[in-house]
């Protein structure tokens, strides 16, 4: 079954950088397209990010481009999100998943304020 486990969150001022990093087990991770998402308080949950199987092409929201990186190490199962020039638009809960297998994790807080 399949399991993942989103780290790296925290509180960060404005314009500052943070790092998260979701472990992938229970399936063949390099198989699977993989995408992060966020969820702000009292919003939809909404895409932020995807990578291909071998990371030949990732894909952006808008508000992203520019300032997101997604990245993804298959030979360790970890998707990685290197986020910079943060705004408090960015506060948000962040979770990774698998295109095609439904199943979330625990997602990684984010919370952007001076």
């Amino acid at each position: 079954q399949a399991h993942l486990v989103e780290s790296g969150g925290g509180l960060v001022q404005p314009g500052g950088s943070l790092r998260l990093s979701c472990a992938a087990s229970g399936f063949t991770f390099s198989e699977y397209y993989m995408n992060w998402y966020r969820q702000a308080p009292g919003k939809e949950r909404e895409w932020v990010a995807g990578i291909t199987t071998i990371g030949g092409r990732t894909d952006y929201a808008e508000y992203a481009k520019g300032r997101f990186t997604i990245s993804r190490d298959n030979a360790k199962n970890t998707l990685t999100l290197q986020m910079n020039s943060l705004l408090p638009k960015d506060t948000a809960v962040y979770y990774c998943k698998a295109s095609s297998i439904d199943k979330w994790g625990q997602g990684t807080r984010v919370t952007v304020s001076s």
